[in-house]
């Protein structure tokens, strides 16, 4: 028979069981008064946005009733099933320090966009918490209209928030604190082509005695004009504004950096003015030297100009098509060809640059470029005839192409300039065109053939896959029938009398220095918004 089996627990397994079950109740003893002692006190909140890599922390303490009005930004969700409507108020409050105070909803879900536009620091104060912050919209150069957010993990949708709906009524007139601002429209949003010109006598930014590089065509009071006024117009958007030229920050934006210009004489008009409004900021004008000894003259074409204290260069590549001029045989004849199939034989020197500024327009309104007759070749083939406006977008096609293939966009910034207007009146250059009784701005424009060309500017440049963008200084130029060279093209000499008027390029100091003012605008914005250049 088989022996009962006893239940018996042996001194050391009961001792093992004993301690165990009395380090479980000291820890959990231990656990409880450490959760009752560490809990908050639920009477505040934080809530925490993070833009690009920096945590901004936004405290609010709902005890001390804090508000914002008059300055109302929503953000209104594009999403598939519902909408989102988030209203922020700022409003004077009668607390001792000055500061506005900030009352936010309670909840915010569903966000998903990163802020690229958007920054706001907030720095608690002490005695009363007041808030001091400092708003900057500003919209992202991805969003087309629109002002990028980003929020932190958890929320799970699409935000989109228009930058017309951030609007701030002027501290003078409410008497709201100036710490709370919100900058002007960005860049992509001012549209600088509506405008008026401005009489203002702190213009011009230069004089021709202060600039040693203008060259004689451009000189206009060397060479005996005497009038002023068309000195003193400065160009005002209708919608925004755009900054002074500053000739020091313009060097510290590009400072290490190749700022490049290619294209006709009118782009050489744009770079001696850029040349003259930097040289503002320069100390010792030996500082600043053409690197191969040039002077400047309309024969050479190619510049580079070394300012040393800044370690930059500012250069010149004339470049009249932006394609290659050459030759080819057309019976026992070698004629003269343009290659729109081919890149400008400069281009090497365009490769490196940090920012490229483009034109191409003046030379495409030629005799034989408009005939277009055994003039444009592609490959072997001289075509019989072409249509300008076709051989213009077959070769703004080949630039762009080379563009698509050189142009980093993480290290160079590009920028198409749009044609400029000429001014002649009762003919041409050639056929007795003047506009020499021209003194003050036109009251409105005239248009031209030039806009045809600019359309397909910029429809080649809505096909690049590199970021291009037009400085379109086309309507503006065309009020300032009074900024040209006209009879003060060249010194006045004995006996020398031609009669060819210029009408087509500008005066230094005068009209190029606004287009010049544009460009900054543009650079100031893109270093505002980029962090790789």
């Amino acid at each position: 028979m088989e022996r009962q089996r006893s239940f018996s627990l042996k001194p050391t397994r009961f001792l093992v069981l004993s301690f165990s079950l009395c380090l479980t109740l000291i820890f959990f003893s231990f656990f409880s008064i450490w959760v009752l002692t560490v809990t908050p006190i639920p009477q505040e909140q934080t809530h925490y946005f993070l833009y690009n890599k920096s945590l901004l922390h936004f405290a609010l303490k709902p005890s001390r009733a804090q508000t914002l009005t008059r300055f109302a930004t929503n953000l209104s969700e594009i999403g598939a099933e519902d909408k989102i409507l988030f209203k922020t108020h700022v409003r004077e409050t009668a607390n001792s320090s000055g500061f506005p105070r900030i009352a936010v909803p309670k909840r915010l879900h569903r966000w998903d966009e990163s802020v690229t536009g958007l920054s706001s620091n907030f720095s608690e104060f002490g005695a009363n918490d007041s808030i001091l912050i400092q708003t900057h919209v500003k919209k992202s150069k991805i969003s087309f209209g629109f002002t990028r957010i980003s929020a932190p993990e958890g929320f799970h949708s699409d935000l989109k928030v228009r930058q017309e709906n951030a609007t701030l009524s002027s501290p003078e007139k409410h008497g709201v604190s100036s710490n709370v601002k919100i900058e002007g429209k960005s860049v992509r949003s001012c549209d600088v082509t509506k405008g008026k010109w401005v009489f203002d006598e702190s213009y011009p930014l230069y004089t021709n005695g202060s600039c040693p590089f203008i060259d004689e065509g451009f000189n206009c009071e060397s060479n005996g004009r005497l009038d002023k006024d068309y000195l003193k117009w400065r160009w005002e958007p209708q919608d925004c504004s755009i900054p002074r030229f500053n000739a020091t920050k313009m060097l510290d934006l590009i400072q290490g950096k190749r700022l490049v210009f290619v294209g006709d004489s009118m782009n050489r008009n744009q770079w001696e003015s850029m040349l003259c409004l930097l040289m503002g900021a320069i100390k010792d004008p030996r500082n600043v030297y053409e690197t191969r000894g040039r002077k400047i003259t309309k024969e050479k074409g190619n510049y580079c100009f070394r300012f040393v204290d800044y370690k930059c260069t500012i250069e010149f590549y004339v470049s009249h098509f932006l394609v290659h001029e050459s030759k080819a045989r057309i019976g026992k004849k070698r004629v003269q060809t343009l290659r729109i199939d081919t890149v400008d034989r400069s281009s090497s020197r365009w490769r490196g640059a940090d920012i490229l500024v483009f034109n191409t327009a003046h030379w495409w309104s030629h005799h034989k470029t408009k005939a277009g007759i055994n003039y444009y070749q592609e490959g072997d083939q001289v075509h019989p005839h072409l249509d300008v406006s076709t051989a213009f977008r077959r070769a703004l096609m080949t630039w762009a192409s080379w563009v698509d293939k050189n142009i980093n966009p993480k290290k160079t910034k590009v920028f198409f300039r749009s044609s400029a207007p000429s001014h002649f009146r009762g003919g041409q250059w050639n056929t007795g065109g003047h506009c020499r009784e021209a003194n003050q701005p036109l009251n409105e424009t005239l248009g031209g053939d030039y806009n045809d060309k600019n359309v397909i500017v910029e429809d080649v440049i809505r096909q690049l896959k590199t970021p291009v963008t037009i400085l379109n200084i086309t309507r503006l130029s065309e009020y300032r029938i009074d900024g040209h060279p006209s009879i003060y093209g060249k010194k006045p000499r004995k006996g020398s009398s031609s009669g060819i008027q210029d009408c087509s390029h500008w005066c230094l100091p005068g009209v190029p220095d606004i287009w010049n003012e544009i460009l900054y605008f543009h650079l100031q914005s893109e270093m505002k918004h980029s962090f790789t250049w």
